[in-house]
């Protein structure tokens, strides 16, 4: 072939994923070594793709059981554990056509990929609610119980109402609308798993604002955590007005 190597790494580069047989079909007769190298390089990109596709297609397992409801909501929450900041959840109703790979459980994302799926669930998700409890408020009723109002926050924020909430392991108290719990439901449901993004993010992106105001905690690093660092400042410093003083009174303050 007179086509030069690297014009074809470009056109490869060029074309859509979804259309790469195509392009590669072109190039197969080519036995050169780095040609041979390019097709087997995508062959492997195309497996991964298709691997993603099922494993999607197999975070839709609740969706497709409840297809006859036609707005599910994925409830997830963030923030349970920390000495510092707020308890976050969200509520996500996905499109029943909803094509957005790579969902999974937030934990088991980077924050790069983190970032980008929030972009793109905010912009295709039919409705997106977030609800965030204080630390005070948390100190005031306990943090199961701030969990559950977070939850409640977040469907009230939704601008379409849901008719089933999928929730990850718990049923939230005064909610009428049908509930299915599911354990560990941000790995087993695309909504709850967009739900656990979303409220991820808002989570991380509000710690590190208040790293800004509190710097000597480390909480754009931490996230309020209770990292060996945060606790060393904690104890030099004592509580941050968001601390949450229930979760940091074995601490000797001194």
């Amino acid at each position: 072939m007179d086509i030069k190597i690297t014009e074809i790494k470009m056109d490869l580069e060029a074309t859509d994923l979804e259309m790469i047989d195509e392009v590669l079909d072109k190039y197969r007769a080519d036995e050169r070594a780095g040609v041979v190298k390019l097709i087997e390089k995508y062959e492997k990109v195309k497996a991964k793709l298709q691997d993603e596709k099922a494993r999607t297609a197999q975070m839709k397992l609740y969706e497709n059981k409840y297809n006859e409801y036609s707005f599910i909501c994925g409830i997830d929450e963030v923030g349970r554990g920390p000495l510092a900041g707020p308890v976050v959840a969200s509520a996500v109703i996905l499109p029943k056509d909803c094509s957005i790979l790579y969902i999974n459980d937030s934990k088991q994302l980077s924050e790069k990929k983190r970032e980008e799926l929030f972009d793109l669930i905010m912009e295709q998700a039919v409705a997106v609610g977030v609800g965030s409890i204080p630390p005070a408020r948390i100190d005031e009723i306990n943090i199961l119980q701030a969990t559950y109002e977070a939850m409640r926050q977040a469907i009230g924020n939704l601008k379409v109402s849901p008719d089933l909430l999928l929730n990850d392991a718990v049923t939230i108290p005064e909610i009428k609308i049908k509930q299915v719990p599911i354990i560990k439901g941000d790995a087993k449901s695309i909504s709850i798993a967009a739900a656990s993004i979303i409220a991820k993010v808002t989570r991380d992106r509000l710690m590190i604002a208040y790293d800004k105001l509190f710097p000597q905690y480390g909480f754009a690093g931490n996230k309020g955590y209770g990292s060996k660092e945060h606790i060393e400042a904690l104890m030099r410093f004592g509580p941050s007005p968001i601390h949450r003083r229930s979760f940091i009174k074995n601490f000797s303050l001194d």
